[in-house]
């Protein structure tokens, strides 16, 4: 039977998730200062940890993909775009992911970042920053696009089946899960709006940087390497 774990860091308001089949397990946008927990809910659950996999360069926390890797020996991967040449596979649209049986497909899906990739497993889509419940991922730094960011989201997860689960990277209001037939129709960034409309929308959203952005992004482009000794 598959496990599914939705996990959340309350610093960075990041989920991180864990999937898990015939004893084999992928951790997706794991957070350095919860490695300890996931370790040990991996452990729980007599579960190898095969993947680690990064949505994106994230700007609000650091990896925890070296981490795991030193404790457990499991490969990492991030898109092919992210600038992240330590990861063990770097990863294009239509790559596939094998675990326990199981297939993780690959979406690229730049815009917020140039190199953002998002999961789909069975009928769960693992978003990333690209589409959020009610909103969408920021677009002014890390070669961030609006076009691309409405054609990444409109173009090619909009075309999913409408009852296929989006499970974001962050959420600020306590959401957990939302589906691609309610975003499509009620996500007040995308909704109705045609692709000058939603660039001109997001070109005069003026967001104040992460707090953790410099430390952050050297970090995660290091795949998280940098001050992992106490991390767990």
């Amino acid at each position: 039977m598959a496990v599914f774990r939705q996990l959340f860091d309350p610093e960075s308001s990041t989920y991180t998730y864990l999937l898990g089949e015939a004893g084999e397990a992928v951790l997706i946008d794991p957070v350095r200062e919860q490695a300890g927990r996931d370790l040990a809910l991996l452990a729980r659950l007599g579960l190898r940890l095969v993947w680690s996999l990064d949505t994106h360069v994230h700007a609000d926390h650091v990896t925890a993909a070296a981490l795991l890797q030193a404790r457990t020996g499991c490969a990492t991967a991030v898109g092919q775009r992210a600038g992240v040449a330590c990861a063990d596979r770097l990863l294009a649209e239509g790559d596939e992911i094998r675990f326990g049986g199981e297939v993780i497909r690959v979406l690229e899906t730049p815009g917020h970042t140039a190199g953002c990739v998002s999961y789909l497993w069975r009928d769960r889509l693992f978003t990333g920053d690209a589409l959020l419940i009610g909103g969408c991922g920021r677009t002014d730094f890390q070669d961030g696009d609006p076009g691309t960011l409405y054609d990444s989201i409109v173009g090619k997860l909009f075309t999913l089946p409408d009852e296929t689960l989006v499970y974001p990277a962050h959420d600020y209001e306590g959401r957990r899960v939302s589906c691609i037939g309610q975003e499509k129709a009620i996500n007040p960034r995308l909704a109705g709006r045609s692709r000058e409309a939603f660039v001109a929308l997001m070109e005069s959203m003026a967001f104040p940087l992460p707090r953790r952005i410099q430390v952050a992004v050297p970090a995660n482009r290091r795949c998280g390497r940098e001050g992992i000794g106490g991390g767990a």
